[in-house]
């Protein structure tokens, strides 16, 4: 038999063929590199990675200059679980070929299952630079950036993505739709997972990352039957798919109101694997929407627990003994620097962004949909656009960021227009509407808006601050700042009194247009308080804002936690949930009194 017959035998998953055609030959050729690699295949292929290492480790001793069998070596051990061998053959293999990107792409990549994510952007960030042209380099770089919170570098390693199709890697091509999803660009990923769900019908996790999506796009039906599909074949799949499955049949239900059907899945399934706190959010939702607050506190502590053990890793900052519950990046501003501001020219109210700024789960998306379903508006997903900004002036002039009134005419008209490109990069931008920029933690960038856009008008939103904690403490935030805030009741609350009193602050120095808008009395009398908004954006038509949930049914996906309450009209159920948690909040409504006091909040 030839090398071309065990060739084919691997090419064909003849695998044991393979296996036993090239240690026949290896009898009277011990030490044919050809025909070691070609066992070490047939056995890694097998996942007999322990026999499979033993091969690798003989070549390596044989050829100790060839790059490929330390690399190959290093997988091998990598599967095998021995990462620190692992790490170690990786490292000689990037040695012996420094030119080379794929051994360090794969170091990252179990960087990542180590959970040093700061470690694995920074060896498949030097990778991509090898080859900038490779989707994988991209792609895996693209994930451990936004494992270390970098979104912007994400999305600017991803930008090219369309040229890379056909992508002919069905792995390669899920992770880009995870990451694309991640960053808000679902309409990109629903064409990948619909392209891939169509070419295999066997590819279950496209299919079930898919029916995620069509939920988030409120296209529940399409949903339901890509699900009923993947149980539908039980038998060819295997254990952490029936796991996705009945999570996926969890949140179905949860959807469609049936919340005793979902806590009966979960609390069956549990976890799908030891750091899965987001089984324990949606088992805490499944729980208070049965009327089990207790279960739910203890599924959110739990969830809290797990959470801040990853969040440790990525952002150790927010963990510190002396970190802030709200850190705010802005400098801050006093009356005497800002009087020192040299007068610019800049746009006026009408060509100015409305800004939708409050504490996380206030009822800013729900304005957001109010405007954004009246014709003279326009507004997108939530973004960071002026922590990138910022980032911006930092790198190119750290004093800046400390020093606004440096900034002359030509730097924030730049500013403006870097502003403006960010957003036509969300957004198909229609020139004769008012952008609407609904960013809640915009409230800390007042200096910066101020400064860019002078003349803006600002919708504050406002809700009962223990509504407005519990709803944040029940959230599986992204952000590495709110999920960090969120560890603990206490400490969301003291983030709380944090933001406000910045914003507070602020307000009494810059004197924006400002609207304060209730939760409470919005839902309660829903017509009068959109007709007191229109007048404060001088919009003469406040009908089309009271249509808002049909709009946002319309748009698709929503990218905040409550894209399926704003597609349905206004209801009073999120009133005073924290009542049914007066228990759990008694030692929490001391840090809050001087905001329920501001705001003239009850904490009865």
């Amino acid at each position: 038999m030839s090398f071309e017959n065990i060739v084919a035998a691997i090419q064909s998953g003849n695998l044991t063929d393979a296996e036993t055609l090239s240690s026949a030959q290896l009898r009277g050729q011990p030490d044919n590199e050809d025909l070691l690699l070609l066992l070490a295949i047939s056995l890694q292929l097998q996942k007999r990675s322990m026999e499979a290492t033993s091969v690798y480790a003989h070549l390596t001793t044989l050829y100790p200059e060839n790059s490929a069998h330390w690399a190959n070596y290093a997988t091998a051990l990598r599967e095998s679980g021995r990462l620190e061998e692992a790490e170690n053959s990786y490292e000689m293999s990037i040695r012996l070929d420094p030119g080379n990107p794929f051994p360090r792409i794969h170091l990252g990549l179990m960087l990542i299952e180590r959970h040093d994510y700061v470690g694995a952007r920074e060896v498949l960030l030097d990778a991509f630079y090898l080859d900038k042209r490779s989707p994988l380099a991209r792609v895996h770089g693209a994930r451990a950036c936004c494992l270390c919170q970098d979104f912007t570098g994400a999305e600017d390693l991803l930008r090219p993505w369309r040229e890379w199709l056909p992508l002919n890697d069905d792995d390669l091509q899920i992770e880009l739709s995870r990451l694309l999803i991640l960053l808000s660009y679902a309409d990109s990923a629903l064409l990948l997972l619909e392209d891939l769900a169509q070419r295999n019908s066997e590819n279950f996790e496209a299919k079930l990352l898919l029916a995620g999506l069509y939920e988030r796009m409120n296209r529940v039906h399409q949903a339901e039957a890509l699900v009923a599909s993947v149980a539908a074949q039980n038998e060819l799949v295997d254990q952490n798919t029936r796991l996705e499955v009945s999570h996926s049949l969890a949140k179905l239900a949860l959807r469609k109101g049936d919340a005793s059907h979902a806590r009966m899945l979960l609390e069956q399934v549990g976890e799908r694997h030891e750091n899965d706190y987001a089984h324990h959010y949606e088992l805490a939702e499944a729980y208070d929407k049965t009327a089990s607050p207790e279960l739910a506190m203890r599924s959110l502590h739990r969830a809290h627990e797990l959470h801040s053990d990853d969040l440790k890793i990525a952002s150790p900052e927010h963990f510190l003994p002396d970190a802030r519950a709200m850190p705010a990046e802005v400098p801050r501003v006093t009356q005497g620097m800002f009087l020192s501001w040299p007068k610019l020219q800049a746009p006026d109210a009408r060509h100015s962004p409305v800004f939708i700024v409050g504490f996380p789960r206030s009822g800013t998306t729900l304005l957001e949909q109010m405007l954004d379903a009246h014709p003279d508006l326009q507004s997108m997903d939530e973004n960071p656009f002026f922590n990138r900004l910022n980032d911006k002036l930092w790198h190119h002039d750290p004093e800046i960021t400390k020093n606004l009134a440096l900034l002359q005419q030509r730097d924030c008209d730049e500013l403006r227009k870097a502003y403006l490109i960010m957003v036509s990069e969300k957004i198909e931008r229609r020139w004769d509407a008012q952008l609407v920029d609904k960013n809640p933690l915009n409230m800390l960038w007042l200096p910066i808006i101020t400064r860019l856009f002078p003349e803006s008008k600002f919708i504050l939103a406002l809700r009962h601050p223990c509504d407005v904690i519990l709803s944040c403490y029940m959230q599986n935030f992204r952000s590495s700042v709110l999920a960090s805030a969120s560890a603990s009741l206490s400490r969301l609350a003291a983030a709380y009194v944090q933001a406000m009193e910045r914003w507070l602050e602020d307000v009494k120095i810059f004197q924006p247009n400002v609207y304060l808008s209730r939760y409470e009395e919005l839902v309660e009398n829903f017509p009068q308080q959109t007709k007191r908004l229109a007048q404060f954006l001088e919009l003469e038509d406040a009908s089309p804002m009271l249509k808002f949930d049909q709009r946002a049914r319309d748009k698709g996906y929503i990218g905040t936690p409550s894209y399926s309450q704003v597609i349905v009209p206004v209801n009073t159920k999120g009133l005073n949930r924290w009542h049914r948690y007066r228990r759990e909040f008694e030692p929490v409504l001391p840090i809050l009194e001087p905001m329920l006091s501001r705001w003239g909040y009850s904490a009865d």
